[in-house]
């Protein structure tokens, strides 16, 4: 049996089984019924390592969400036996080794936190450097013992990349967020939930259908105004004041009584059955991660 060609030399099914997929084949979209948008990272060949058009792709896809009234939770995994092993090998080689490499302009990172709809990643197995970034740009964490988490950047000689600094000490205190970032040292999934870095513990046959239980939970009972709105909170309120919290959500509450949404959510509880909420309106705005404490809501 003769070695594998490199990728530049490979027959399209080659390419295939060494994890080079048409750009469009590199997330993978499924859109159920109830508005659950299921993206799959699809390089399992490659352990789902991040690559350029990958990350064009996925913006896309959540740049389509938002403009998708039918699109009410998103989750994102990975296909196969990892959810992100982090950068691919050969884009990091030419990166240290190639003088004609140019680093292309990306998208910023904090897409997914401007995305007004909740994204809940489901990992398992290798969840590390720009992987570990885009599990924690997602809002929630269901993770499996087996799985391996680690920003390792300091063990390539880099710093913590895409506000890692900003979100991880948010997430699981300053003391866990300088274990994690100084060592680069891998942690299970057990201790991920311990720490705070996730939120579930699940075991791995159960971890898409939790993930998907709860979105789907999420995505028939729960207004997605209103959980645009929490969702702009959150981000709000992280650089406010008790005070100034309490004041805007005041003012949201306001918008939020005049709302159809509020009109249904007590109706269909008073009678006892689903509420039957629209989705978000495809002109809905993105979440202002730089908003002012007293800034207005977004309608």
């Amino acid at each position: 049996m003769g070695e594998t060609p490199p990728a530049s030399q490979a027959t399209a099914s080659q390419r295939v089984a060494l994890g080079e997929l048409a750009p469009e084949d590199t997330v993978l979209r499924e859109l159920d019924d109830d508005g659950v948008l299921l993206l799959t990272l699809n390089r399992p060949g490659r352990r789902n390592t991040w690559a350029y058009d990958m990350e064009l792709r996925y913006v896309a896809l959540l740049d389509e969400a938002m403009a998708d009234p039918g699109v009410r939770v998103i989750v994102l995994t990975g296909a196969g036996e990892a959810f992100c092993a982090g950068m691919d090998m050969e884009v990091l080689r030419r990166a240290t080794t190639d003088p004609s490499f140019v680093r292309p302009v990306r998208p910023s990172a904090t897409i997914p936190r401007t995305v007004p709809k909740p994204i809940i990643a489901a990992v398992d197995g290798a969840c590390a450097g720009v992987g570990f970034v885009q599990a924690l740009m997602a809002d929630l964490r269901f993770t499996t013992a087996r799985s391996k988490w680690t920003t390792s950047f300091t063990r390539r000689g880099l710093i913590a990349e895409d506000t890692v600094t900003w979100l991880l000490p948010r997430l699981v205190g300053a003391g866990h967020a300088a274990d994690l970032l100084f060592s680069g040292r891998v942690v299970r999934g057990d201790e991920a939930v311990r720490m705070g870095l996730a939120n579930r513990l699940v075991e791995p046959d159960e971890l898409l259908p939790a993930a998907l239980d709860w979105a789907r939970d999420v995505a028939r009972n729960c207004s997605p105004w209103a959980v645009a709105q929490v969702k702009q909170q959150l981000a709000r309120d992280d650089a406010a004041d008790i005070e100034q919290s309490r004041l805007a959500a005041n003012t949201v509450l306001d918008v939020a009584r005049g709302k159809p949404d509020y009109r249904e959510g007590v109706a269909s509880f008073r009678e006892r059955r689903p509420p039957r909420f629209e989705g978000l309106p495809a002109d809905h705005p993105r979440i202002v991660l730089a908003a002012e404490p007293d800034a207005p809501p977004s309608h």
